[in-house]
């Protein structure tokens, strides 16, 4: 029996329609004449839902009974045994409850298609293994219902059913995805714009993958080998140089103007390590690159045209950018280039030469190149020339039969021998010394310098050809030999030094202390120069003028002029050491050691600086709280006290009743009074370090209800925070304090009809508590401003529509808690005030209070 087909719609976030798509798609196929089910939908009271399943057959659903509780599940039984064409299965993540044939839904949607059943089902991307953790960093929510992501590749056909976020929070406010009552605590924390497009985009960038897979299958089933520009993909070559940047800009700004392309630099490296690239330049052009959201990539190759375009093709590329040749006139004589040969070879990629300030100057030398023997080796190759050639000529004068062609032999093999000993040079002086000899001493006419026969003048030309192609190799071989060795001894000796520094605490002690190791060094300082002047000739003489910033070793110098050795890194630091004098060819890994010396000790310095700057910070923040508290919420009761005591004075008579209010309200602003001085001088303590800030775990299902106790108007609030939420790390009296001022503000702003409603989320390690209101809010230009000292609402009447009381205030004491106060709009019309605190550590919970219930409603308002 075949299998049957799964079709799958995939959603950004509940609500967006995929189960109206599937039951839509249901009726279509049905209309035709398609034997079709319901194996199970869920409503979720959404009345356009029932609508649409009224005329199609529903499959009975099987009942459960767990922990007391009955459950309903999908009968997969009944499903093969009615054995329709088409079955609807929704949410294909979904748990069953324990007793089920299978733990998961989609386990039964796969013994569906083996029977032959094709299903079409919904899933919700935050409920794929793959992004889960992402979506739950992203939301605060966290997903326990998963679905192997290989389930829906495996589908035959994956559609994405996709609606704006704005879109979708208008249907939630509609009251089309969620009953009343749940509408708010959703669109305040899961449904927010951020989080729906962060969903959307997760889910089109998923799709968009899966459609790449069943491309690459297409082509592959189908032998097509030529890459089909579905996508711009532009690639990069570098080679190590200074053309890098500008091949890079090019390339970025042909990306721009192609949108949405794909950016790839790549660099060949050849298979003998010589790559003859400075190692600063590609690893300053690899972060140049990701700058411009490109990626980086090195490839093994001696071949670079083909290397290039095999990464190229691989890539899927459509253009390909190369910097204009080096070469020389001379150079192209022989070998067109990396460019043109690309160029060639490349087929349907569109190849980019662009010019650069280095094209046809020449090659450049290799890093770390030199001469390919010694000095010593040298002198004993023209030693050996000069010796060895006459001796040979000598016995050679007295074999006269062996011939010409003999003798040129002989001559090549000691022009060789004399290559191997001392490289080009004494092998060029002993072919040439050589061609003379032969000339004068073996070809007729003898003893003159004069040749007979044209046969004996291509002899010797051919001798002198092979004498320096000969000579050329070996010393060729020398020198890459000398490279190799060298370039591994660098690479071992920079990664040696990179170690020390990722695995010590202190990276700038570690990196000195292993500079002075690999250099057999008795000391290593870097040294910081004190006077901010212009350097003088007394300067690197004189230990007044400097500061060892780090050491390592015994004695350590005290200036540059003591040291042996000393790699000025900047005009204010210098690296020096102290042990013996350092050749020449070890400065390259000594100055990158200086520099990554440098860049440790400012890094260290920033540390510091940082650290000494925040009691500064958490100071200055705290003197503008209280400031602010001075400034307006002492003013109010003092105020109100003054006045009523000064009529109490007065020479009005006043009636008992009368005399009652005013001393109540004087008692009422003077208990106000007192309150708020007490908060002032213990604020006024933290500000001096005389106390700390109290902070301990505090649960905000037992705050929230103490600050409204002390808030007038409190009972019309709507209260739905969470007993689930996790405790949070705050001070109980400036927590307080803060939730007293925002909630007036949202009573205070609130119509009477529409009660302003507290809710709590979580969302990572932060913990959020929103205040909503749906009064006349505020213009997004003028949030700031409202949390500045002294800006009010009510204290004049500006048509303006601020945020409420003491802000400045509240976000002052949010802050000296480690959290932050922001506002936002209330759908619908409105402010919420966010007041973000750190979650306290969780504590260990017992066993039975993890457990939860497979098919209970998700938390804080967000999907299952």
């Amino acid at each position: 029996m075949p299998r049957g087909q799964l079709r799958v719609y995939l959603g950004a976030a509940p609500g967006v329609g995929k189960t109206y798509a599937m039951l839509d798609e249901g009726r279509r196929r049905l209309a035709r004449g398609t034997d079709v089910v319901v194996g199970l939908v869920e409503t979720h009271g959404r009345a356009r839902i029932a609508e649409l399943l009224e005329g199609l057959e529903i499959v009975p659903r099987r009942v459960l009974s767990y922990r007391g509780a009955s459950f309903t599940e999908l009968d997969t039984e009944a499903v093969l045994a009615r054995h329709p064409q088409v079955a609807l299965v929704d949410e294909l993540a979904h748990t069953n409850v324990p007793g089920c044939t299978h733990a998961k839904r989609w386990q039964d949607v796969q013994e569906l298609l083996d029977a032959g059943i094709t299903v079409i089902t919904t899933v919700n991307i935050q409920h794929l293994e793959s992004v889960n953790d992402v979506v739950q960093q992203i939301t605060g929510v966290p997903q326990q219902e998963t679905i192997p992501d290989e389930v829906v590749r495996r589908a035959d056909q994956v559609e994405l059913v996709d609606m704006a976020p704005e879109a979708l929070r208008r249907r939630m406010v509609h009251g089309n995805v969620y009953p009343g009552e749940r509408i708010d605590a959703a669109l305040s924390n899961y449904f927010r714009v951020g989080n729906l497009t962060a969903l959307r985009e997760i889910a089109l960038i998923w799709l968009a993958d899966k459609v790449d897979e069943q491309l690459d299958r297409y082509r592959t089933d189908h032998d097509i080998a030529v890459p089909w520009e579905t996508r711009e993909r532009i690639v990069v070559a570098l080679s190590g140089g200074r053309e890098g940047d500008t091949l890079l800009r090019r390339a970025a700004r042909i990306a721009a103007r192609a949108q949405h392309a794909d950016l790839l630099a790549v660099h060949i490296t050849r298979s003998d390590g010589l790559t003859g690239a400075g190692p600063e330049q590609l690893a300053r052009q690899r972060a140049l690159i990701e700058s411009m959201g490109g990626s980086y990539h090195q490839v093994l190759g001696d071949d670079v045209p083909a290397a290039l375009l095999e990464f190229a093709r691989g890539a899927k590329a459509t253009q390909l950018v190369l910097g204009a040749s080096r070469r020389g006139r001379i150079s192209r004589l022989f070998s067109s280039g990396v460019g043109v040969t690309t160029l060639s070879r490349g087929g349907p990629i569109d190849v980019h030469l662009v010019a650069h300030e280095d094209a046809a100057r020449g090659r450049r030398p290799r890093p770390g190149s030199g001469r390919g023997v010694t000095t010593r080796r040298r002198r004993i190759g023209f030693a050996a020339a000069a010796a060895g050639l006459p001796l040979l000529t000598l016995l050679l004068a007295n074999l006269r039969s062996l011939g010409l062609p003999s003798d040129i032999v002989l001559f090549l093999a000691a022009v060789v021998g004399v290559a191997l000993i001392g490289g080009i040079y004494p092998a060029l002086a002993a072919a040439v010394a050589g061609s003379l000899l032969l000339n004068y001493y073996f070809t007729p006419p003898l003893y003159e310098f004069a040749i007979a026969a044209w046969g004996d003048v291509l002899a010797i030309v051919v001798y002198v050809a092979v004498a320096v192609a000969v000579s050329l190799v070996v010393d060729q071989a020398a020198r890459r030999s000398r490279e190799a060795a060298w370039a591994r001894a660098e690479a071992e000796t920079l990664s040696t030094l990179a170690g020390s520094v990722l695995r010590g605490d202190q990276p700038l002690a570690a990196l000195l202390d292993r500079v002075r190791e690999t250099f057999a060094m008795s000391s290593v300082a870097l040294l910081e120069r004190l006077d901010t002047g212009p350097p003088t000739p007394d300067t690197p003489r004189d230990p007044a003028r400097w500061r060892i910033a780090a050491a390592a070793g015994i004695d350590p110098c005290r200036a540059p002029d003591e040291g042996d050795t000393e790699i000025p890194v900047d005009e204010d630091l210098v690296l020096v050491l102290r042990g013996r004098v350092l050749p020449a060819s070890d400065r390259r890994v000594l100055e990158t050691a200086a520099v990554q010396a440098a860049v440790a000790f400012r890094q260290q310095r920033l540390n510091q600086e940082a650290a000494e700057a925040l009691p500064l910070a958490e100071a200055d923040r705290m003197r503008r709280a209280l400031l602010t508290a001075v400034s307006h919420d002492l003013r109010t009761p003092l105020a109100s006290a003054t006045a009523a005591v000064d009529s109490l004075a007065g020479p009005i008579a006043w009636t008992p009743e009368q005399r009652a209010e005013l001393i109540a309200t004087a008692r009422e602003s003077l208990t106000r009074l007192a309150t708020l001085v007490e908060n002032l001088l213990d604020m006024s303590r933290l500000q001096a370090d005389a106390v700390g800030v109290t902070l301990h775990p505090i649960a905000l299902d037992e705050a929230v209800p103490r600050a409204l106790d002390s808030t007038d108007g409190a009972a019309a609030v709507v209260l739905d925070v969470p007993d689930t939420l996790p405790e949070v790390q705050a001070d109980p009296g400036l927590l307080e304090r803060v939730l007293v001022n925002l909630l007036t503000n949202a009573l205070r702003h609130s119509p009477r009809h529409v009660p302003p409603c507290v809710t709590g989320s979580t969302h990572g390690d932060r913990v959020e508590l929103r205040i909503i209101d749906h009064g006349p809010g505020i213009p997004a230009p003028e949030r700031d401003t409202v949390f500045l000292p002294f800006q009010r609402l009510g204290d004049r009447d500006n048509g303006s529509g601020g945020v409420g009381l003491g802000l400045a205030l509240a976000r002052g004491l949010a802050e000296a808690m480690g959290g932050t106060l922001t506002p936002d709009d209330t759908p619908g019309g409105g402010l919420t005030m966010i007041l973000t605190l750190r979650a306290a550590p969780r504590r260990a919970l017992p066993p039975e209070a993890t457990e939860q219930t497979p098919a209970s409603p998700p938390a804080h308002g967000g999907p299952r």
